[in-house]
């Protein structure tokens, strides 16, 4: 049986702890730990005077008046808007999702609402894709502009720690059966604030553990999922999650999808388990 490639770094471990072919320099797809970022952007540029997270939709773009549809929605999921847009496909879904056809696709934002604004939560990548538009447009600043400036800086993280485009050298990518290394899906388009973003897994402790841990930039912002009376602070991170509860133990875990069938999404996986003694699960 084939080794998974793992890369496991935690609190408590001196060195990484890596299985198979991972390296925790690699690049790996982050997934929906995108909109966690996105959803950070959206709480800095709140706090800069830029926007207002209850600001409408159409404030920042071509979509008609009276949809109701607030960032704030956007973030929470609670738009009413499709998880993905019109048109997409099972082979590569975000291709033909540009910039272009993102605003085709606002100014008949209302028909595409499949519940009133506000009144329940869908997962939605097409929300996640119209909020990245709309801070991108309040900023005048492009997306991964907004990334470097307002969370890697901060942090200390050079601009390209986080990138859409990370060099095809520097990439680790899932492989199928016989070892046939997976073609990544296009995110390069309007679908990137959503899940388009790349980084080590180095690069993704450093921010996870920043963001729900360390709190150095502010109280987790809207992009989090929130249970319970503590509250538990997670976000689903390609199949696994991240979560923060009060500790100074933490371990963040890289496994990329290694093997299975071809309609499984061609991305790796991370997770954060932080808490007591040996940690949540």
């Amino acid at each position: 049986m084939r080794t998974v490639p793992t890369c496991i770094l935690g609190s408590a471990d001196e060195n990484p702890i890596v299985t198979g072919a991972h390296d925790p320099d690699k690049y790996v797809e982050v997934g929906s730990f995108t909109k966690v970022i996105t959803g950070t952007i959206l709480q800095h540029l709140a706090g800069q005077g830029v926007l207002t997270p209850d600001d409408p939709v159409e404030r920042w773009l071509g979509a008609p008046p009276g949809t109701g549809i607030t960032l704030r929605h956007l973030a929470e999921h609670t738009s009413g808007l499709p998880r993905l847009p019109p048109g997409t496909s099972r082979r590569d879904p975000h291709r033909t999702f540009t910039d272009d056809r993102l605003r085709e696709l606002l100014a008949g934002l209302a028909l595409l609402a499949v519940a009133p604004a506000g009144q329940h939560q869908e997962y939605s990548n097409l929300g996640y894709a119209v909020l990245g538009a709309a801070l991108a447009a309040a900023s005048g600043q492009e997306y991964e502009e907004l990334v470097a400036g307002l969370v890697l800086s901060p942090l200390g993280l050079p601009p390209h720690a986080m990138s859409a485009t990370p060099p095809q050298h520097s990439r680790l990518l899932p492989t199928r059966w016989f070892g046939r290394t997976v073609k990544p899906w296009t995110k390069t388009g309007a679908v990137l604030p959503a899940g388009g973003l790349w980084a080590t897994p180095r690069t993704l402790a450093r921010v996870l553990t920043a963001l729900v841990l360390d709190r150095s930039l502010g109280d987790p912002g809207l992009g989090w999922q929130r249970t319970g009376p503590l509250p538990v602070v997670w976000h689903a991170v390609g199949g696994g999650r991240a979560l923060s509860v009060p500790s100074a133990r933490w371990r963040s875990a890289d496994r990329p999808r290694w093997g299975g069938r071809s309609r499984d999404p061609p991305r790796a996986g991370s997770r954060l388990r932080a808490g007591r003694g040996s940690g949540l699960r």
